[in-house]
């Protein structure tokens, strides 16, 4: 359903798409960590850290973009920034932030 609601075509509709991946990418590594420090399998977690990172990436340089663009508050952006560093973050950044903004 989170994606019924997303305009792809707008930025903040890819900064909505980027949330979510990214926070599912960071949620995964719940699972990859104990893979590699228990259990020694490591190659779960190098697939999963690379993308995490790209998927990082991408999320703070398209929170800037949409930031400029729909002229958000400093708080509105540290907020957006805060969320990509907490467990589930990114999905309370989407319902608090980026789907009101969307519209």
């Amino acid at each position: 359903l989170i994606f019924v609601s997303m305009n792809l075509k707008s930025n903040i509709g890819i900064l909505r798409l980027l949330a979510l991946i990214e926070g599912i990418s960071y949620l995964s590594f719940a699972i990859t960590m104990p893979l590699k420090y228990q259990f020694d399998i490591l190659w779960p977690n190098r697939y999963i850290g690379m993308a995490h990172g790209f998927l990082f990436v991408a999320y703070i340089v398209w929170v800037l973009i949409v930031a400029f663009q729909k002229k958000w508050s400093v708080m509105t952006v540290l907020w957006s920034f805060l969320a990509s560093i907490i467990p589930f973050g990114t999905f309370v950044a989407d319902k608090m932030i980026f789907s009101k903004a969307e519209n």
